[in-house]
């Protein structure tokens, strides 16, 4: 072992000499690592390069396959198809060639029928030629057959054919009426015994105290002072009496008493109140006249409102518009040959009612249109129309059932009565005005009527007298037996009832009564 001795600077180069070494040591170890991990990683690129290859090669090769797979089976559906088409095109072909072939058989056929029709058509051509021909000659030989005729029998053609009409008309007219009387005799027989059972007992039935009101016109008075009174001074309070009330005030020698006069059943009630309070308070001027005539005219529409819910309960018909229940009470003013209208038409409802019933018919529907088939007449002085138009308008109006209008509509024939309802209504108002003291006249009208009903009678070939009888609800005609028989004798009842209808205007019903008697009378000596 050798032992230098060596200074400061020598040992600081030598420590630099060995970090220099020992730094490039280092740097070589780094490069050694270094060199040797790029080729491991170089190596490991070129085997991953190489398995890509690899798996690239088969993944190509199987897409190959695919492809060549789905080729062939696209190329197989494809031939599939055209082989269906074509199957189907054959069809197609195969079809038009036969349906070509009908065609052409059906226009061979149709050519031929065409020939056929033509054919036809020229014979029927000639046939109607000859037919022609030979009804111009038929015809020739018919008028001088006709004119041969006329000459011998002294009569022509038209005169002829006159008298062959009059003796069928007059042998058809026997047939005829033989035929109706035998008609009536049945239909009397099967009828007649049921329709007197049910009015009998809907009569019976009806149990409503029966009470003739007439609407007053006179207004009595304490003194006769106070007719001076009412008329104030220079007529002042009866002008102002007569414009606000619309009706007319008869101050005459009558004592104690002051007619009113109008029309209007309902301004001559409201004047009647009028007058009345009028005359209880003293105070009689134009102010006072006008104020007393508005409280009576409110007092009476809430009467005939307060009438018509009344005859409404004691019928217990619900749901009537409030409007129509009063033109329901404003009846209870009015009259017809002295009847009162609400009374006759709850009488109508009351009856129509128990007839319904007994049928099997609606009862509340019934009395509806037998309480409303006047209804008309509430109104009939203020419009114009008959109540029959006014009451079917107002029924309309207010939403009534079709039965109900047509009631009122036909129960005086005027229209055609399609529901049985409809023919009950003119049943029982029938009844109502036929009861013995339900409706009276003038002496004056009841004259005019009976000499009407006698005239018509007499107006008939063969009759020899006729009366009315019942007051004028029955006629009775005598006929002469050699000129009329037993059938013209219904058929001149049924005349004269038409005639009677038509003509004459009556309250309930009239019975036409035909009488033949033949009697042979000799004397024995």
């Amino acid at each position: 072992m050798f032992i230098y001795a060596v200074d400061g600077s020598s040992i600081g180069l030598l420590v630099g000499m060995i970090v220099a070494i020992v730094i490039a040591l280092g740097a070589g170890v780094a490069l050694a690592i270094f060199l040797i991990r790029d080729k491991k990683a170089k190596k490991g690129a070129e085997d991953i390069l190489k398995e890509a290859r690899i798996k690239a090669d088969h993944l190509v090769k199987g897409a190959q396959l695919d492809a060549k797979q789905a080729a062939f089976e696209i190329r197989q559906e494809a031939e599939a198809d055209a082989r269906n088409r074509r199957a189907e095109v054959a069809a197609e072909e195969q079809k038009l060639s036969l349906r070509q072939t009908a065609f052409e058989n059906r226009e061979t056929a149709l050519l031929e029928k065409e020939k056929t029709l033509d054919d036809k058509k020229a014979r029927l051509e000639e046939s109607i030629e000859s037919y022609k021909r030979r009804t111009a000659e038929l015809d020739a030989k018919i008028d001088d057959i006709l004119k041969e005729l006329e000459k011998v029998a002294g009569m022509s053609t038209s005169e002829a054919h006159d008298e062959i009409m009059a003796r069928v008309e007059s042998k058809m007219s026997m047939e005829i009426a033989a035929y109706i009387k035998n008609a009536e005799d049945e239909a009397r027989d099967t009828a007649q015994a049921k329709a007197i059972d049910l009015l009998s007992l809907a009569c019976q039935r009806y149990a409503q105290d029966v009470t003739t009101e007439r609407t007053v016109s006179v207004v009595a008075l304490p003194s006769d002072e106070m007719k001076g009174r009412i008329i104030g001074r220079e007529g002042r309070n009866i002008r102002v009496l007569e414009q606000e009330l619309g009706v007319d005030l008869v101050i005459d020698d009558t004592p104690e008493a002051i007619t009113v006069s109008c029309f209007d059943p309902i301004r001559r009630e409201i004047a009647r109140r009028t007058l009345e309070y009028l005359v209880k308070d003293g105070r009689i001027q134009p102010g006072r006249i006008e104020e007393v005539a508005a409280k009576c005219k409110k007092e009476v529409e809430e009467s005939s409102f307060k009438y018509g819910e009344e005859a409404c309960f004691k019928l217990g018909l619900p749901r009537i518009n409030r409007e129509l229940v009063t033109y329901i009470g404003r009846l209870h003013y009015r009259t017809s040959y002295g009847q009162n209208g609400l009374t006759h038409s709850m009488e109508v409802a009351y009856l129509t009612g128990i007839m319904a019933g007994e049928l099997g018919l609606d009862v509340n529907l019934a009395r509806r249109a037998g309480l409303l088939h006047d209804i008309g007449k509430s109104v009939d002085f203020e419009q114009e129309g008959s109540h029959v138009e006014l009451g079917a308008q107002l029924a309309k109006k207010f939403g009534e059932n079709d039965v109900v209008i047509n009631s009122i509509q036909s129960h005086h024939g005027d229209t055609e009565a399609r529901y049985v309802i409809a023919h009950l209504v003119a049943a029982a108002d029938a009844l109502s005005a036929a009861r013995p003291g339900a409706r009276s006249e003038t002496l004056e009208t009841y004259v005019k009527r009976i000499e009407l009903l006698e005239t018509l009678a007499k107006g008939f070939d063969g009759v020899s007298q006729a009366y009315a009888m019942q007051s004028g609800r029955e006629v009775r005609v005598m006929v002469i037996p050699e000129k009329v028989s037993d059938a013209e004798a219904v058929l001149i009842a049924q005349q004269l009832r038409e005639k009677i209808e038509q003509e004459v205007t009556y309250p309930g019903q009239i019975k036409v009564s035909v009488i033949r008697e033949y009697r042979a009378v000799e004397t024995a000596k």
